[in-house]
């Protein structure tokens, strides 16, 4: 697979579209170990508006689910069968451990998801995952995913 893979390649992977598909790249990938994604954070996100006015910051629940959605690249790459079986398999988000947030998202930010495999099979997925901002952690998670 070449990389990276852009918009066109992961709403081949993804079932999200806008706007709520919050991986706009994927730089790095070693099937089954590891990824690295990119959401490019601009001030025309829909959830800025309220989220908060006069001070746009970008809510921690969709850093997360980001950080999933990259995750979940990496668990479909890396599980052939599940991309054949696009119409009857996806994966959902099935649990989060260890969360916390370190650093503020705000407009104009670029965020880099790091995610590694902590225990992977056909079915159930748990990596942990990082978001960096300028170097900086600005959240970090353990997730855990089912394919179905």
């Amino acid at each position: 697979m070449d990389l990276p893979l852009t918009y066109k390649d992961i709403i081949k992977i993804l079932p999200h579209r806008h706007p709520f598909l919050l991986v706009d790249m994927i730089t790095e990938l070693e099937l089954g170990e590891s990824i690295v994604g990119i959401k490019n954070v601009t001030i025309n996100e829909p959830f800025f508006e309220g989220h908060f006015p006069g001070n746009p910051i970008m809510p921690g629940v969709l850093v997360i689910e980001a950080m999933a959605q990259v995750g979940g690249i990496l668990a479909r790459l890396s599980e052939p069968e599940s991309m054949q079986k696009k119409g009857d398999s996806a994966i959902y988000f099935m649990a989060m451990d260890k969360v916390r947030f370190r650093k503020p998202i705000l407009p104009g930010d670029q965020i880099f998801f790091e995610l590694t495999a902590m225990r992977k099979g056909s079915r159930i997925w748990k990596m942990k995952g990082k978001a960096m901002v300028h170097n900086t952690i600005a959240a970090e998670a353990e997730l855990v995913a089912a394919i179905r």
